[in-house]
C-alpha cells in the first residue's frame, strides 16, 4: 500500500512534546481529530473502537461522548501524534476511499449518502490540487491573450473572478467604486460587525488561514484577510479604485462589450471588453424605511451600512430603527455607552443559539491547525456539513400543515419550539419581553440570527427599551409612533436593511437589441444559474438572482461555484473559436419556474411571510431552494447545448 504525504500548505512539522500535544488535543475538535488521527496512522481502527459522535441541537458539537470515553480517545489520539512525531512526521500508508467516505460520516455523524460524496472530497481538497482552478488547457496562448473581461467589485466574489483569471492566463481589468479591496468587509464598519459563518468554512477553499483569532471573525480581521489574498495573488494592484460603471451596452457588430466607467480622477473612459462579470452583491445600496419624514430629523441620523464614526454617542439619547442582522450586532455595542437607547422593532428575529458567537479560537485548536495533518480539512468539513442541507428540511412547507401559521411542518414547529423556549429563558424574568420577542411567523421565513445570549441581554438593560408600537412618523426632534406617543432623540440610526432586489442598480445594461435589462426584468430579476440572461451575451453575474443562500452553507461556496463555472463558458468559447455565448431563452425560462416551485415550497415563500427575500411583485428573488450539492452539480462545467454561439464572423450557431 502507497505512503501517503502530508499536506504541506501551511502545515509545520510536529515537534512539541507530549505536554503540549496533550493540552492541544484539549482545546480540538474531538471527531476531527479522530478521523485526522486516523488518516495519518493509515487505519481506521480509532473510530471503530468508538461509537460515532451524536450532535445535540444544543450540544457543544463534541459528539457527546462522557468523560471517561472522552479521556481514552484523546489518549489515542495522543498516542498516534507521538508516533507520528517521533518517527519525523512520516504518514502511514494512504487510506482507501471507502475508508475515506467512512471517516465522512464518522465525522458527520450519520451515514453520507453517495451523490455528496464528490462535492466533498473537492471540498476538502485531500490531494492537495485545486479541483476549482480553471482549465484552460485546450485554449493556445494567443486566444486567451485577445480576450479581456471587465469585473466590476472588488469584494469578496470580484477578487475570487479575478485570481481565477489570472490563473487562466486571461486579460482582465478589475474596477471598484470604492478605494480599497474588501466589498461589504470594506464598506460596514458599524461597531460589532462580524460574520455569521463560522470562519473555518467562510474564506477560500484555496485561501484558508489558521490563524482567525475568533470563530466569527469581526469586520477588520475579515477586510485584512481580503486584503491579504488580494495582495498574495497580485490583485490589488490591477484594480482601477474610485471607478463607478454607468453603463454596459452591447456591441453586436463587433460582438464586445462597450462599458462606460467614471474614473477617480473624474475622467470618462470607454472599455472595450469581450465578456463582463459583475460581482456588485446583493446588499449593497442602503434602504432607507418608507416613513413619513424621513430626512426631516435635524440631529444626526444614518444608515448602519455607512456608518458615521464622527458622532460620539456617549451619553446621548439614540434611536435605533430596525432589529435585523446589523442592528443585532452594533445594538449591544453601543448599549454600554449611550444616555438611552431607544430600539424599534417591526418583527423580531429567530435567534440561533451559538454560544462561541464571540469567542477567540482556542490556542491548542490554532496548533493543531497547523500541526495535525489533515485536521483542518476535517474541521472545515465538520462544519461544512453541519452548515450545509441537515437543517433544510426543517424549513421546507408540508402542503397539508394547518396547525399553525407561524411554522409550515411538524419538523419546523418542532424547531420553532425548540428555538421559543431557550429565547424564553433567557427572558424568564422579563415577562414584558416575551411576548415582544418571540417571532410569529416560520423559522426560516426570514433572516435568523446567530445568538449567545447577548441580544436579549441587551434588551433588558436599565437605558434600553424596546418600543413595538409601529412609527407614524419622523419629526425633527425625533419620532411619533402610531399610539401618538413623542419619543424624543439625539442621534437616528437606521438599521433597515438593503435594497436587495435591484440587482446591479444602478448600474446601467443594455444587450442584444439595445435591450435594458432593468426594463426587460421589470423589478423581477432572474438568471440562469442565477449567472447568465438571454439576450446578453458573455454577460456573467456573481451572487446574481436566487443564488442566496438561508440556513445552509456559505456565500463564498458559492462564488467558487458561479466563478468555475463562469471560467468554464469562457474556456467554452475559446476552445469553439467563438465570439460569445447566450444562453437559450427556454432553458433560462425551465430554470426559473423550477426556482420559483421551489421557493414556494420553503419558510421563506410562505404567503403569510413578508421579508426582503420577496420583491415587490412577491416573489422570492433571492434565495436558493435546493440542496447545496445539487448547484455544485449545476456548475461543474457548462453544457453547450443550454446556449447558442456567436461566431467571430457574426453567425448564431446552437
Amino acid at each position: 500500500m502507497a505512503q501517503q504525504t502530508a499536506p504541506k500548505a501551511g502545515l509545520a512539522d510536529l515537534t512539541a512534546d507530549d505536554a503540549v500535544i496533550a493540552a492541544a488535543i484539549g482545546e480540538g475538535h474531538l471527531p476531527s481529530l479522530m478521523a485526522a488521527a486516523a488518516q495519518i496512522a493509515g487505519n481506521i481502527d480509532l473510530i471503530d473502537a468508538f461509537k460515532a459522535p451524536l450532535y445535540d441541537f444544543f450540544g457543544d458539537g463534541q459528539g457527546g461522548y462522557d468523560d471517561a470515553t472522552r479521556a481514552r480517545i484523546c489518549a489515542e489520539i495522543l498516542s498516534i501524534l507521538r508516533g507520528y512525531r517521533d518517527r519525523g512526521c512520516i504518514m502511514g500508508p494512504a487510506l482507501s476511499a471507502e475508508a475515506l467516505h467512512r471517516l465522512m460520516s464518522f465525522v458527520a455523524g450519520a451515514e453520507i449518502p453517495d451523490r455528496y460524496i464528490p462535492y466533498l472530497e473537492e471540498e476538502m481538497e485531500f490531494s492537495g490540487h485545486d479541483e476549482r482552478m480553471p482549465d484552460f488547457s485546450q485554449v493556445p496562448a494567443q486566444t486567451k491573450e485577445n480576450f479581456r473581461v471587465l469585473i466590476i467589485g472588488a469584494g469578496m466574489s470580484g477578487l475570487l473572478a479575478a485570481i481565477r483569471l489570472s490563473q487562466a492566463g486571461v486579460p482582465f481589468i478589475i474596477v471598484e467604486r470604492n478605494n480599497d479591496v474588501g466589498g461589504t468587509w470594506l464598506v460596514n464598519s458599524y461597531p460589532g460587525c462580524r460574520v455569521d459563518n463560522p470562519n473555518h468554512m467562510y474564506c477560500y477553499s484555496f485561501a484558508p488561514n489558521h490563524d482567525w483569532p475568533q470563530h466569527y471573525s469581526t469586520q477588520p480581521v475579515l477586510e485584512a484577510y481580503f486584503r491579504q489574498v488580494s495582495e498574495k495573488y497580485g490583485i490589488r494592484e490591477q484594480v482601477r479604485f474610485g471607478t463607478t460603471v454607468e453603463e454596459c451596452v452591447y456591441d453586436e457588430q463587433q460582438k464586445l462589450w462597450r462599458v462606460r466607467v467614471h474614473g477617480a480622477d473624474g475622467a470618462t473612459q470607454t472599455l472595450a471588453v469581450n465578456a463582463v462579470i459583475t460581482a456588485t452583491g446583493q446588499l449593497r445600496e442602503p434602504k432607507l424605511p418608507d416613513i413619513k419624514g424621513v430626512g426631516s430629523f435635524k440631529g444626526p441620523a444614518f444608515h448602519s451600512a455607512r456608518w458615521d464614526h464622527s458622532v460620539d454617542l456617549t451619553g446621548k439619547r439614540v434611536a435605533v430603527i430596525g432589529t435585523g442582522a446589523s442592528a443585532f450586532q452594533f445594538v449591544p455595542e453601543i448599549a454600554p455607552r449611550v444616555g438611552k437607547l431607544k430600539v424599534f422593532q417591526r418583527t423580531p428575529p429567530w435567534l440561533g443559539p451559538t454560544p462561541n458567537y464571540h469567542d477567540d479560537v482556542a490556542q491548542g485548536q490554532k496548533f493543531l491547525l497547523k500541526h495535525v495533518p489533515f485536521y483542518a480539512q476535517w474541521y472545515r468539513f465538520w462544519i461544512f456539513w453541519m452548515l450545509t442541507d441537515g437543517i433544510l428540511p426543517m424549513v421546507k412547507r408540508d402542503p397539508a400543515w394547518t396547525s399553525r401559521t407561524d411554522s409550515v411542518s411538524a419538523e419546523n414547529d418542532m424547531l420553532r419550539e425548540l428555538l421559543t423556549q431557550y429565547m424564553l429563558a433567557q427572558v424568564a424574568d422579563r415577562q414584558d419581553l416575551a411576548a415582544a420577542v418571540i417571532p410569529n411567523y416560520p423559522m426560516g421565513g426570514k433572516r435568523s440570527v446567530r445568538d449567545n445570549g447577548v441580544w436579549l441581554s441587551t434588551l433588558k438593560r436599565d437605558n434600553v427599551e424596546l418600543i413595538t408600537d409601529p412609527i407614524a412618523e419622523i419629526v425633527p426632534q425625533g419620532l411619533i409612533t402610531r399610539s401618538g406617543r413623542h419619543v424624543e432623540v439625539d442621534v437616528l440610526i437606521y438599521g433597515t436593511g438593503f435594497q436587495a432586489s435591484e440587482f446591479l442598480a444602478p448600474m446601467r445594461v443594455k444587450g442584444r437589441g439595445g435591450v435594458d435589462l432593468h426594463k426587460m426584468w421589470d423589478g423581477d430579476p432572474r438568471a440562469y444559474l442565477g449567472i447568465t440572461v438571454p439576450g446578453f451575451p458573455n454577460f456573467f453575474m456573481m451572487y446574481g438572482p436566487n443564488t442566496n443562500i438561508v440556513v445552509n452553507g456559505s456565500i463564498i461556496f458559492f462564488s467558487e461555484c458561479e466563478m468555475r463555472y463562469i471560467a468554464s463558458c469562457i474556456a467554452t468559447v475559446l476552445e469553439r473559436g467563438s465570439a460569445a455565448l447566450e444562453v437559450k431563452k427556454q432553458v433560462h425560462d425551465a430554470f426559473n419556474e423550477k426556482i420559483d416551485r421551489g421557493n414556494l415550497e420553503m419558510a421563506w415563500g410562505a404567503p403569510q411571510v413578508s421579508s426582503w427575500y420577496k420583491n415587490a411583485k412577491g416573489r422570492v428573488t433571492q434565495n436558493w431552494p435546493f440542496l447545496l450539492v445539487d448547484y455544485w452539480q449545476a456548475t461543474r462545467r457548462v453544457d453547450p447545448d443550454d446556449y447558442q454561439f456567436e461566431s467571430l464572423m457574426g453567425e448564431a450557431a446552437e
